[in-house]
């Protein structure tokens, strides 16, 4: 009887060894022992405790929004109020006698300049201002029914062009709903921002303290980490903090001001009417990434459009294009001097995860979090490496290597 040969490997038809290839390849992968599978669900149950632990955060943001964000408000008005500080203090300091100018008189001095500005600024724009505004909303309604108006001629050119009918509803129904959208979304902000006046007063007192005790605060943060290199990574993160938040909110306010100021100036020159009340506005809504620059944009362009001159909203949405232009590309950039690095998708989610987080403070709070973020990430990376991150949660399966028998 003929003896059976078995075929060695090499000898087999090429399909039929990788069949048998990709069927052990499928135990390996499937076997829970496995490395990959080890890994695969480490990442699943850690990406289940982050999303139950982001919606628990959520969920205590929501309910103490106005705290946290009169917080941050002190701490940016401290950043401001910081640079004033050093001024005053410096000719004491480099003469040897800084006991004489202590930090909480060169704070309170500051205040007093600060204060004292800010009121004679008001107490010459705000009768104007307040008139203006007034005017304003009185003619909110007459400025809904002239959009109408515009909307209805541009429906007659449309029959002059033969536009179909379904096209020139939906432009009409847009248009009648812009005003509306306007109006309600005017009064909600004037009212959420006048919900929170009260707290702006508590603003001032927390930036004191902050200013007065940074060195204390520094020093606990500090003596919470164990003495040697962890100690001196938390102070390389905390300068670098430091210089983001400074960096962003001088920026802010530097672009409030330089925007309210231009596009002041030029609404003036275009004759529109409202200029001081829109161009306060624009700088005001310029502290709000992207969103902000689009709404005040808008408004401006309806208003323009609901005058007596139709070409001023053209004249305005040209102005304020070109403005963006040089802000966003020249300006900017040389205002912030590399405090932060964010491709504008980054700031167009983080300002909607804002929004949908924490309403109106998010919005204002999105770009510095996601900066500071952006400080912990390069600096884990700095420490631990790209694949030193990744080293406890993913596993690589190494080589089994066969020993001879």
């Amino acid at each position: 009887m003929a003896e059976l040969k078995i075929p060695d490997d090499d000898q087999l038809p090429s399909f039929i060894r990788s069949a048998e290839k990709s069927k052990a390849d499928r135990r390996v992968i499937l076997d829970p022992s496995s490395p990959s599978i080890r890994s695969i669900a480490r990442v699943v149950v850690v990406t289940l405790i982050l999303v139950a632990i982001a919606g628990y955060v959520q969920s205590v943001i929501s309910s103490l929004t106005y705290l946290f964000f009169l917080v941050v408000l002190s701490i940016f008005f401290a950043y401001l109020i910081d640079p004033i500080v050093k001024l005053i203090r410096h000719p004491f300091k480099s003469a040897g006698i800084e006991r004489f100018m202590p930090r909480s008189l060169a704070i309170v001095i500051a205040y007093a300049i600060v204060f004292t500005g800010v009121g004679v600024a008001i107490s010459n724009i705000a009768p104007r201002v307040i008139e203006q505004g007034k005017e304003f909303g009185t003619n909110l309604p007459s400025y809904g029914r002239a959009i109408q108006q515009r909307a209805n001629e541009m429906n007659q050119r449309f029959d002059r062009l033969r536009i179909p009918d379904e096209v020139q509803l939906k432009i009409n129904e847009k248009a009648t709903s812009i005003g509306e959208n306007i109006t309600l979304t005017l009064g909600s902000f004037v009212l959420s921002s006048a919900a929170f006046v009260p707290w702006l007063l508590l603003i001032p007192v927390l930036a004191f303290f902050f200013l007065k005790d940074v060195n204390l605060l520094r020093l606990g943060v500090l003596r919470a980490f164990p003495a040697g290199r962890w100690r001196f990574r938390a102070e390389m993160v905390m300068q670098d903090m430091n210089t983001t938040l400074a960096a962003y909110t001088r920026a802010q306010l530097l672009s409030c001001l330089l925007i309210g100021i231009i596009c002041t100036s030029g609404f003036y020159l275009f004759g529109l009417k409202y200029a001081l009340l829109l161009g306060i506005l624009a700088g005001i809504f310029e502290f709000v990434p992207l969103l902000g620059p689009a709404t005040i944009g808008l408004i401006v362009i309806l208003t323009a459009a609901a005058s007596d001159d139709p070409r001023k909203a053209l004249y305005a949405a040209i102005f304020l294009i070109i403005l963006r232009v040089i802000h966003d590309y020249l300006t900017y950039p040389r205002i912030v001097r590399g405090g932060i690095h964010l491709h504008p998708l980054a700031i167009i989610l983080s300002v909607l995860a804002g929004e949908q987080i924490a309403g109106i403070p998010g919005v204002f709070l999105s770009i510095p979090i996601i900066a500071l973020l952006t400080v912990f990430y390069r600096h884990a990376l700095e420490h631990h490496g790209r694949r030193g991150l990744l080293s406890g949660w993913i596993e690589e399966d190494e080589p089994t290597v066969e020993e001879p028998a």
